[in-house]
This record gives C-alpha cells, sequence and structure tokens, in this order.
C-alpha cells in the first residue's frame, strides 16, 4: 500500500500530469458539448492544425526555457513558405533541394535573433518583436505581395501521405518531439539550457558559454519553425505573407499550458505537445461553434493569463491546499 502511494505521489509531482489532466477535462467537456468535435472528419483537421502548432512550440519552449521569448515563428512561417514557393515554382528547383534551402534558412533566421539577443544584449522580446515586423515585411516582397498558388502537388504527398494507416505528419512530429526530448534530457547543450534559464550568472561562473548556447538555440527554435513552414506550405500548397499569423501566441500559450516557466529554468517538450494539443482542441470547440476570431484570441489570452498565474502563484497555491487538507485531516 506504501509503495502504491510513493507511485501515485511521485506522479503527481511530475510536470506532464497537470497539463494532461487540463487536455483530458477539456477534451471531454467539449465533446460533450459539441456533437461534431468526435468525428473521423474533424479528428483527421485537427492532426492537421496540431502539426504546425506543436513545432512551431518546441522551439517557443527551449527559447522560454533560457529566460527568453520568441515573437517571430508566425512572422517567420510567412517568409519561409513564400521562399519555398518561389524556389519550386518560379527558379524551378526540386523539391528536396528546396525543403533543404529553407530549412538553412530557417536555421539563419534563429540564429539572427538569436545573436542580437545574446551578443549584442539586446533583450529577446525586442529582438523578436523586430523580426515579427521584420520577417513579414520581407515575405510582402516576394511576388509583388501576392500569395504563391499550385506550388507542386507533390509536396502534400510527401508530407501528407500515409504509411500504416497513419498520416506521414504524425512521423514527422513524433520523430522532431523525440529528438527535441532526447537532446534537452541527455545532452550538454540541454542541460546547459535548463542552466541557463535556471541561473544566468551561476551557469556563466560554472563555464557555461551563456550567448552561443543562447544563440544556438534560437538557431534550434527556427529549425523546427522551418519545418512548420515546410507543412504548411505542403498543406496548403502554396505560399503566402499572410500565413502564420497569430502563430508566435499559440506556440507560447502552448509552452506556457505545457507547464513552461516564462521565469525560465522550466519546462518538458512532451509537456508542450500536450499543450500544444489544449490550444488546438479549445480552437477547434470555439471554431465548430462558429465564434468570432476576435473572441478566439481573447480566450488564447485568458488562457496564457492563467497558465501564467498559476506558474508564478504555484507555491502559495500549494501551501494553502496544503494547510487546507491537514486542517481537514485534523478534525477526522
Amino acid at each position: 500500500m506504501i509503495s502504491v502511494k510513493h507511485k501515485l505521489a511521485t506522479l503527481k509531482r511530475t510536470e506532464i500530469i497537470g497539463p494532461l489532466i487540463a487536455l483530458l477535462v477539456i477534451t471531454i467537456f467539449i465533446a460533450i458539448v459539441t456533437p461534431r468535435f468526435p468525428t473521423f472528419g474533424n479528428i483527421r483537421n485537427l492532426i492537421l492544425q496540431v502539426s504546425l502548432v506543436s513545432l512551431t512550440a518546441i522551439g517557443s519552449t527551449m527559447v522560454i526555457i533560457t529566460g527568453g521569448i520568441d515573437l517571430s515563428p508566425g512572422s517567420m512561417i510567412a517568409i519561409l513558405t513564400m521562399i519555398l514557393a518561389t524556389l519550386i515554382k518560379f527558379l524551378h528547383v526540386p523539391i528536396f533541394l528546396a525543403i533543404v534551402i529553407v530549412l538553412f534558412l530557417g536555421v539563419v533566421l534563429g540564429l539572427y535573433n538569436g545573436l542580437l539577443s545574446s551578443y549584442f544584449r539586446i533583450p529577446s522580446f525586442i529582438t523578436t518583436l523586430a523580426s515579427l515586423s521584420i520577417f513579414r515585411g520581407v515575405a510582402f516582397m516576394f511576388n509583388n505581395g501576392a500569395p504563391i498558388s499550385s506550388v507542386d502537388p507533390s509536396l502534400e504527398m510527401i508530407f501528407y501521405g500515409s504509411f500504416l494507416g497513419l498520416p506521414l505528419v504524425l512521423y514527422y512530429i513524433a520523430f522532431l518531439y523525440t529528438m527535441s526530448h532526447l537532446m534537452m534530457k541527455y545532452t550538454k547543450f540541454g542541460w546547459e539550457i535548463y542552466s541557463i534559464g535556471g541561473n544566468p550568472s551561476a551557469a556563466r561562473y560554472s563555464g557555461i558559454k551563456v550567448k552561443r548556447v543562447t544563440m544556438l538555440t534560437f538557431g534550434y527554435a527556427g529549425f523546427v519553425t522551418a519545418c512548420a513552414s515546410i507543412l504548411m506550405a505542403a498543406r496548403l500548397n502554396s505560399g503566402s505573407p499572410n500565413y502564420g499569423v497569430g502563430m508566435e501566441l499559440t506556440a507560447i500559450a502552448s509552452a506556457v499550458v505545457g507547464g513552461a516557466s516564462l521565469s525560465g529554468g522550466k519546462g518538458m517538450i512532451f509537456a508542450t505537445l500536450i499543450g500544444a494539443l489544449t490550444m488546438v482542441v479549445v480552437q477547434n470547440g470555439l471554431n465548430l461553434h462558429a465564434v468570432p476570431t476576435s473572441i478566439q484570441r481573447v480566450v488564447i489570452g485568458v488562457i496564457i493569463m492563467l497558465a501564467v498565474f498559476q506558474d508564478m502563484w504555484k507555491g502559495e497555491i500549494s501551501l494553502f491546499f496544503s494547510k487546507l487538507i491537514s486542517g481537514k485531516s485534523k478534525q477526522l
């Protein structure tokens, strides 16, 4: 009996159980009030939606763990989809070479954010806020600001075909999440990211090259955002300077709902996936009820605020419930 209680207590202390319970409660509630939610077509739509949000959220989580913030993923998606579409449709670059180029450019854009935030000591909020505007503006310079449609039908087959009855996009998500999780948990680079977020000064005194690690973290965030850009271009068979609007907020919300602390030093990659699923389920439920986009943005903002409130006050909340439970125990 003691062993079972100990295991349950350990499970409750893990960072993943809270977000998982929240996801299950929200999913059950939406399924009850929305008959169209559990249908096969809608589940497939959920998979397509979460593929983009979840990949972008990986980078947002890693940057948040360092104590920074990245507001540029949405605009990065816009410019990278336009570059991919231009390379394939107008310059006739082979698809796989174009994909490699876009992945490389995603890393470059991420390193640009990291360079300004670390070596030039510009706060990441300001750096990525400026990048949000710059990247979107550059995206509008392609094709006179018009979307590029009908890029190549084979794009969709490469990324949204099926294997063993499952959409290929699920395999891509599983691979990137597993790779990112293993990197964060078992490599020196991952340990350095957590150390920087926990205490930058202590990390510096312990020999960690804080500026370089921070810049590389932004570079990796750019890489996963480039992956999301390719998936979006493949899904819609097009590139557009209007793609990715608001994606950065959803990615940040996914990370925070997944338990990442905006003060840095805390977060789990797989918990972020749960956070992304939660955000997508909420948005999908609102869409099925024809809730206006303006109200949806308010809901996302409220979710972020509640998640941050829980993170900042979790010590006091835990103490309150501990006293409440101990008080009841004494009465019994």
